[in-house]
């Protein structure tokens, strides 16, 4: 799975490398090195200028809610639950297929964090889990494919700003052999010349799951970093720092 990653990038290199159009963004996010479920994030959209125009749809910049809540939803505590979606069932399932189909995103990170279960164990004898981050090796930006759905708040007035709610989730695969020995499912990436037809809502669905691929082997590297990333309260790019050898669990 995907529960944490690092999102540190300001809006405007965003709308730099994404070539974005539209910059949605109303009031810009901290640098987050703890970016945890139901936390805002900045989200890579395509959508058209107004329900009515006949324009093709526009880039845009949105910050969105990390935790998918599906249209149908009754009750939006759902999305703290629905923060991955698996690539191999996710044009079937219910609660992603239908956003599969046309509300489709990038979700830019600087990497993720995944915990590996180390030798050293805890009173109760338990394995005790040492967090990794995974970034490319160039430092780049990772462009996390993802899906979002907009739920409409049935409390709410129809002249309320507030009762739309923008949510998306982090599409997972198997991760590939060198990542694979921390943990067994890894984030998709799109690469910077499908990210077009990714995101456009008219690409038709038999062809969505060939643009989606695994990052290649080597592209990626990953070392033990502290274990205060697993208190979502600690934030920082302390987070991120290489954990020397002797320091960590393994």
């Amino acid at each position: 799975m995907c529960g944490r990653y690092a999102s540190s990038r300001r809006p405007d290199d965003l709308v730099e490398e994404f070539e974005v159009v539209e910059n949605r963004v109303e009031k810009p996010l901290e640098p987050d090195f703890n970016v945890a479920p139901t936390k805002d994030v900045y989200a890579v959209v395509e959508r058209p200028p107004s329900r009515d125009a006949d324009q093709p749809p526009a880039r845009q910049l949105r910050t969105l809610r990390w935790g998918l809540v599906p249209s149908w939803a009754k009750d939006p505590s759902i999305g703290s639950r629905m923060i991955n979606a698996r690539m191999e069932t996710v044009a079937e399932k219910p609660s992603f297929r239908r956003a599969f189909a046309k509300r489709r995103c990038l979700l830019p990170a600087d990497g993720y964090f995944e915990w590996y279960e180390s030798a050293a164990t805890t009173k109760a004898g338990k394995p005790r889990k040492q967090p990794f981050f995974i970034r490319p090796q160039d430092h780049g930006t990772l462009a996390m494919a993802g899906l979002y759905e907009i739920w409409r708040d049935p409390t709410r007035d129809d002249d309320d700003p507030a009762r739309f709610r923008w949510t998306c989730t982090v599409i997972t695969t198997d991760a590939e052999d060198d990542l694979g020995r921390i943990h067994d499912r890894m984030p998709l990436m799109v690469e910077p010349d499908r990210w077009g037809p990714w995101l456009d809502p008219t690409t038709p669905s038999e062809t969505l799951l060939d643009l989606l691929v695994p990052a290649a082997p080597g592209r990626l590297e990953a070392y033990p970093v502290s274990t205060a990333v697993g208190n979502v309260r600690n934030n920082g790019p302390e987070l991120i720092e290489p954990l020397p050898l002797e320091e960590s669990l393994l």
